[in-house]
């Protein structure tokens, strides 16, 4: 939905488990509408779409998008931004490490977000401004080299290619924004900034936009720093330690867009002692990665997972804070033993009510399945819309509900 401010705020699908097109499209109807009719009854509600490889396929099909769009016509929804962080199956399964698969330094990846513009293109309103979320580069352990990040740079560049053609064509302008993740190749702030200036906003990298677009040299640069920017993920922000105020700025003064920011909150564990680690072990799953982020006395140290955490402390507790990457509803402060990150919400919220941060605020609390089942007391929709609520009372939203119409 559309704010006074102009912001779009939405939740993303990909809480709804769904690889298929049929799937996705089941759980637009049986879940998003009643969200929608929860949060902003009889004004135009916008998706957060998640689409997978396969799902981007079904739906490129002309009778299936004609169905669509007639649906989101007839449900007063329009789609403003895609999810295209997980390629393939997302749910029920062992995803781990393979979630980043394929990553920036594979063809495969280009051609599926390459997809998800054109689908985006077609749905999205003429007065608005489209997103794509995607993986931060690759997952930091299975790169090797400087070489890769070169590598991964030239076939972003490829598809910012994509997206000039694209608005040159259709008129829709649509940014692409990675999103730093503990343990991945862009995990902070300052490795997003290094990766942008080092590489995606380089001579190298313009030139590479002159010879596939025709664009002068000073429009390629424009085009790049218009199409590309930051997935801000307020958890993974958190579990990184970094500070609210100074992670936006550092990325504004680099001239680093914002493209979306998704409103997810982690846990933090302020000691760890028997009763903090009991608590936190049914947290541990089979199917997501969990980070962990530690700051102690030897500063931050990190491990991929959960178990990799706790294996370190059977020896013996220090004396440190855990911030563990494992997306809870951001309505919930107050967890047994510990608490959430909702304090960094707070904040980057309060930021955006005095000027906004982003175009587009999306909740991502996708966790849902895997949650322990203390914090699964009631119907997924009913979370999902007391979420959204929660950020609205946060953004002191009771006046800006008044939105404008998107068309």
């Amino acid at each position: 939905m559309r704010l006074a401010d102009g912001t779009h705020l939405t939740y993303c699908s990909n809480i709804h488990p769904g690889e298929t097109w049929a799937e996705v499209r089941e759980n637009l109807e049986r879940y998003v509408t009643r969200v929608r009719d929860r949060v902003c009854t009889g004004r135009p509600f916008g998706i957060g779409l998640r689409l997978s490889a396969r799902a981007a396929a079904d739906l490129s099909d002309a009778a299936t998008f004609d169905e669509f769009a007639a649906f989101l016509a007839r449900e007063r929804m329009y789609v403003f931004t895609v999810n295209g962080f997980p390629y393939g199956t997302f749910h029920g399964t062992r995803v781990k490490e393979d979630v980043y698969l394929p990553d920036w330094r594979d063809d495969e990846r280009v051609r599926y977000t390459d997809q998800l513009a054109d689908l985006l293109a077609r749905l999205l309103p003429a007065d608005i401004e489209g997103s794509i979320s995607t993986v931060p580069g690759a997952y930091k352990a299975a790169l090797q080299d400087e070489g890769e990040a070169r590598l991964m740079a030239d076939n972003i560049v490829r598809h910012v290619a994509h997206l000039v053609e694209l608005e040159r064509s259709t008129g829709k302008h649509i940014a692409l924004a990675l999103e730093p993740e503990p343990c991945c190749y862009l995990e902070t702030v300052e490795e997003s900034v290094a990766f942008f200036t080092r590489h995606l906003f380089s001579e190298t990298c313009v030139r590479r936009l002159v010879q596939l677009t025709g664009l002068a040299p000073s429009g390629a640069a424009h085009a790049l720093r218009r199409h590309l920017g930051i997935c801000l993920d307020l958890c993974h922000a958190a579990v990184e330690f970094e500070d609210p105020a100074r992670c936006v700025q550092d990325l504004l003064d680099a001239g680093i867009r914002i493209p979306k920011v998704q409103i997810s909150s982690g846990l933090r564990i302020p000691r760890l002692t028997p009763d903090t680690l009991a608590a936190l072990e049914p947290y541990q799953d089979a199917v997501y990665l969990h980070q962990v982020v530690e700051n102690g006395s030897a500063g931050l140290r990190r491990f991929d997972d959960l178990p990799e955490a706790f294996a370190t402390v059977k020896g013996g507790l220090r004396e440190a804070e855990w911030r563990v990457h494992f997306h809870v509803p951001v309505f919930v402060e107050a967890l047994s033993g510990f608490s959430s990150t909702q304090f960094f919400l707070r904040d980057m919220l309060a930021a955006h009510r005095r000027t906004p941060l982003s175009p587009h605020l999306e909740v991502e609390t996708y966790t849902w399945d895997v949650l322990p089942a203390a914090l699964r007391t009631q119907a997924v929709e009913d979370a999902v819309a007391r979420e959204m609520q929660w950020v609205l009372g946060q953004l002191d939203a009771s006046s800006s509900m008044q939105s404008r119409a998107t068309r």
